[in-house]
């Protein structure tokens, strides 16, 4: 039977190997970080001195702190000597490095290369690339460089390892971008040989082409012209030389301004001038004169800019379409209605009062059913008088009639009413008023009650889920400045130019509301009549912002 070995033994020997294993690793970390310079190493009775030559602490420091790796190894291929790169490179612990044969560390596929070069390295310095495995099946292609170095006790080998996983990568991109440049540059002869086979046929294409434009231009109704992005016109069509009478060099250049009539040509330029500044739609209706008989003719003047792929205008495009007809059927249309609203307002006004006598009449003989019908035609008849009073004042407008007395009056007593009114009218939206400063202007309070009145209740009405609508007063410029901004459905490019326009209601389905598409037109009519300017700001989807300017006077 064994002997059996007491706790007290178990300890005691556990402590030795503790202690050999603390003194292992004390000298394993003194040697790597060059405190010591030479090992005495015991091989069986007799002991081996490993020393280098001309040791030094400072190179041994720069060997450790190299980010290469670096390895020594003996004749059998044993590693003697490894720095914390390479343990980092094999994923291992230098405890677990040195005493290794080198080629433990050599991947399957290099180690065939590594027994040839091992061979030439220990006669002359030599380079090799091998891949090394480490720990987790990490696997590094490296430049490895063999050369021998001579120690006190014999030869070893000097292996130093780079890493050469960046390169590769590199060079591996490199070579599938020049396949694809290549690739890109065969390409790019092929569409120039086709290119210039292509600009052959469409030179020829082209002449045709312009041919029919020309003819096409020549033969339409409307005058055709087109313009540089300076606004400088560089063609007219036949139509226009026959109409204004003019020669080519006149017409060129600026020279086609003299054919406006002379009270046209300042809005004709500033819209010109915005729509060549904005690069939106021009469109503007005025007279051009008759070269034949010097007759001025209504003509609707419509240009779209033509742009390049990087979104630049190269070009405009404009047509100018006699609408002189139009403008004497429209003005007959607009005698009808001065006249049918004239006398629609005298029997509406009877009905209102009929209509109210009825129900002062016997008050509380009437049954509550009929009050109701009273109560509902006499809102109806509210809505048809505010209609007919819209037309009459359209053809007061239209006729040059449109007076009333002008006062000196405090612009912000005018926008407290009608905001007041607004809260009153419309409980279920919130009203956010910036209304201050006291703005001296002179003018018609019930007038100008009236436009902001119409701009509110658009924005009331257009606001498509929107509860909030922002009404401020301020100074702008030598003006003062009345906005109503909502955030609902907002205007197109197309509809922000039509939309004082007589009888113009912005088309939209979900948002349809009564009225004749006036109310605007109105309202800038009442603000030109106050030298003011009326416009608006706005995004489709995002809301709009309705605004007048009025000229200030001094408080009096």
């Amino acid at each position: 039977m064994e002997k059996q070995i007491s706790y007290e033994e178990l300890q005691n020997k556990n402590n030795e190997l503790q202690w050999r294993l603390d003194e292992a690793n004390e000298m394993l970390e003194a040697i790597r970080t060059g405190q010591v310079d030479a090992l005495i190493v015991k091989n069986g009775d007799t002991h081996n001195l490993y020393t280098l030559k001309t040791a030094d602490h400072t190179y041994r420091v720069f060997i450790e702190k190299m980010s290469e790796g670096a390895v020594t190894i003996d004749e059998g291929g044993f590693i003697l000597y490894c720095n914390s790169s390479f343990t980092n490179l094999v994923q291992a612990s230098a405890e677990k490095v040195i005493g290794i044969p080198f080629i433990d560390f050599v991947a399957e596929e290099s180690k065939a290369g590594y027994k040839k070069v091992i061979k030439k390295a220990w006669k002359k310095d030599v380079k090799e690339e091998l891949t090394i495995t480490g720990g987790n099946n990490k696997i590094t292609c490296c430049l490895c460089s063999f050369a021998v170095i001579d120690m006190d006790w014999g030869h070893s080998l000097s292996v130093i390892l780079t890493d050469l996983t960046t390169q590769k990568a590199a060079q591996k991109h490199l070579i599938s971008q020049n396949e694809k440049l290549e690739a890109a540059q065969g390409q790019v002869m092929q569409q120039k040989n086709d290119l210039e086979a292509m600009v052959i046929e469409r030179t020829k294409d082209l002449s045709v082409s312009r041919g029919n434009l020309k003819l096409l231009a020549d033969h339409i109704t409307q005058m055709t012209w087109t313009c540089m992005p300076d606004g400088r016109v560089n063609f007219f069509n036949e139509r226009w030389y026959e109409y204004t009478g003019l020669g080519l060099e006149q017409s060129m250049g600026w020279g086609w301004c003299e054919t406006i009539h002379p009270d046209d040509i300042e809005n004709f330029m500033d819209k010109y001038r915005e729509a060549l500044h904005t690069g939106g739609i021009f469109e503007v209706e005025n007279r051009y004169r008759r070269g034949k008989d010097g007759v001025y003719r209504w003509h609707l003047n419509r240009a779209m800019p033509l742009k390049n792929e990087n979104n630049e205008i190269i070009l405009w495009v404009g047509t100018a379409t006699d609408i002189e007809e139009q403008k004497r059927e429209l003005e007959r249309k607009d005698e009808f209605i001065g006249v049918a609203s004239h006398e629609l307002k005298t029997p509406l006004t009877s009905l209102k009062g009929y209509l109210q006598l009825i129900l002062l009449h016997k008050k509380d003989d009437l049954p509550e059913a009929v009050k109701q019908y009273i109560n509902k035609a006499v809102i109806s008849l509210g809505k048809l008088q505010f209609l007919v009073d819209d037309l009459l004042d359209m053809s007061k407008i239209k006729a040059g009639r449109l007076s009333y007395n002008m006062d000196v009056i405090n612009l912000k007593d005018v926008v407290t009413i009608c905001a007041d009114n607004a809260i009153h009218m419309n409980p279920t939206y919130m009203f956010e008023v910036e209304n201050t400063e006291d703005f001296m202007i002179k003018g018609n309070a019930e007038r100008i009650e009236q436009v902001l009145m119409n701009l509110i209740n658009n924005a009331v009405k257009y606001s498509n889920g929107s509860r909030t609508v922002i009404i401020k007063s301020f100074k702008h410029a030598d003006c003062a400045r009345v906005s109503v901004t909502d955030f609902g459905i907002g205007l197109s490019d197309e509809q922000r130019l039509k939309i004082f326009e007589r009888f113009y209601r912005v088309e939209d389905k979900k948002n349809m509301t009564s009225g004749l598409g006036m109310g605007l037109y109105i309202s800038s009519e009442i603000i030109n009549t106050h030298n003011g300017k009326i416009g608006v700001e706005s995004k489709l989807g995002e809301g709009s912002t309705f605004y007048f300017d009025l000229p200030l006077v001094e408080a009096q």
